[in-house]
């Protein structure tokens, strides 16, 4: 089990050795307005008015590896190479048939994510044409392991054996699986069409997305071409905030202790987790039910984690099907071994082969951050002396401890994009 422990003594060094990199550069600039700022402000007063002075222009493009457009006509399919492909979680959609000078609200149609690819796993109750050549008793059992997936009662154990086999090898080499289009999915989509901010937008608003209001990504759009010309993400503000190691800011903030900010925010009780021996179906579901990104795996006893499993593991079934092969039924702990199995046997990076990392409520924020960025992940996970599950800090749990919202502050920042309803369906 990794740990920030093993960080710690690396870090000032590796800090010292990197050039400022753009993302530091960004630091400066609220270490510039921070020396002017009325002395008479809390700490967190003076960093919100520090972002909201800064522009998002000011943020450093994403890598164009990360700057996906997937077209509506693309098949399911192929959007989930894609999206494995480049290590990322979402992109947005592009209509086909929108016209060339369209509005960048009528060019897109949403964004299509790993969390979207679960709900059209869990939800698909289509029953497979009996017409149909292609389909037979292994897709049959298919579909209707996914619909009681999509029951509101829990999977048990003895449902694990519905996953088994060649259950997702079948799915996947089906035309069922391989005509479903991006469109055809949309359902899933979170917004119709996205939040997006303008590059005139600031810091501040972009933070309080990424944090208030659960967004992971938010797109930069440039109104006068109807495109869009950035992705901040989560992650990207975290190695941001990696890179503002040394000034003053990010000093006198990180350097307190997990406990003296409110971290985490839940009890040991409140953790959101699924047991080994659960089917990692009933994983995904438990997560797309609490809208959350990741849930830790846990031993029989329900006190020490063994493993975490993501949204973006999803592409594990859907990418690799034949490595569930030698299991009898796909459990939580058997889809872990599997995957990193695999990811070993390809030589594949992964906070999978890693395993659970972890931190004690006496670290700081600091070496959180470094530890996040380094590894590339998306939560950490609290313990005792012990090693038990003390609580879980997501990434979103940071930003939203760095800037507060002002009351009224967004007005009418959301008309005109709207939520799809919490029970939109493909």
């Amino acid at each position: 089990m990794a740990s920030v422990q093993s960080e710690r003594e690396d870090s000032i060094s590796r800090q010292q050795e990197s050039p400022r990199s753009p993302e530091a550069q960004v630091g400066m600039k609220v270490e510039d307005l921070w020396d002017v700022l009325e002395p008479q402000l809390s700490p967190t007063e003076k960093l919100n008015a520090c972002f909201e002075s800064i522009p998002v222009s000011a943020f450093p493009p994403a890598p164009s590896s990360q700057v996906i457009e997937i077209k509506s006509d693309t098949s399911l399919a192929e959007a989930v190479q894609i999206l494995a492909q480049h290590r990322i979680l979402s992109a947005p959609v592009v209509d086909v048939d929108a016209p060339e000078d369209a509005t960048w609200m009528d060019r897109y149609i949403g964004i299509v994510e790993f969390a979207g690819i679960a709900v059209w796993i869990l939800h698909q109750s289509e029953p497979p044409s009996p017409r149909s050549p292609s389909y037979g008793k292994a897709i049959d059992a298919a579909i209707n392991g996914i619909m009681k997936a999509a029951g509101l009662g829990n999977l048990g154990p003895e449902d694990a054996a519905m996953t088994s086999g060649n259950f997702f090898e079948a799915l996947t080499t089906s035309d069922f699986y391989k005509n479903t289009k991006v469109r055809d999915i949309s359902g899933s989509f979170r917004w119709a069409p996205f939040l997006a901010l303008q590059k005139s937008n600031s810091f501040l608003t972009m933070l309080l997305l990424l944090s208030n209001y659960k967004m992971k990504s938010i797109p930069v759009v440039d109104l006068g071409e109807g495109t869009i010309d950035n992705i901040i993400t989560q992650s990207s503000v975290i190695h941001m905030l990696a890179e503002c190691s040394g000034l003053q800011w990010f000093e006198s903030w990180g350097t307190k202790k997990l406990s003296e900010i409110g971290l985490p925010t839940m009890s040991p009780n409140q953790i959101i987790k699924v047991y080994e021996d659960e089917p990692v179906l009933q994983a995904f579901k438990v997560m797309r039910r609490k809208r959350i990104g990741g849930i830790p795996v846990v031993d029989s006893g329900g006190s020490m984690a063994v493993g975490n499993i993501s949204l973006r593991d999803i592409q594990f079934l859907l990418t690799a099907p034949e490595i569930y092969h030698d299991y009898r039924s796909i459990t939580a702990k058997n889809f872990l071994t599997a995957v990193r199995n695999y990811l070993e046997k390809h030589h594949q990076d992964s906070p999978l082969i890693s395993g659970m990392v972890s931190c004690k409520r006496d670290h700081t924020i600091k070496e959180l951050i470094q530890l996040l960025d380094t590894k590339k992940i998306h939560r950490i996970y609290v313990v005792d002396d012990n090693g038990n599950l003390e609580g879980v800090i997501t990434l979103r749990d940071i930003i939203s401890r760095l800037v507060h919202e002002p009351r009224g502050y967004f007005g009418d920042f959301f008309d005109g994009v709207l939520p799809l309803p919490a029970n939109s369906r493909v």
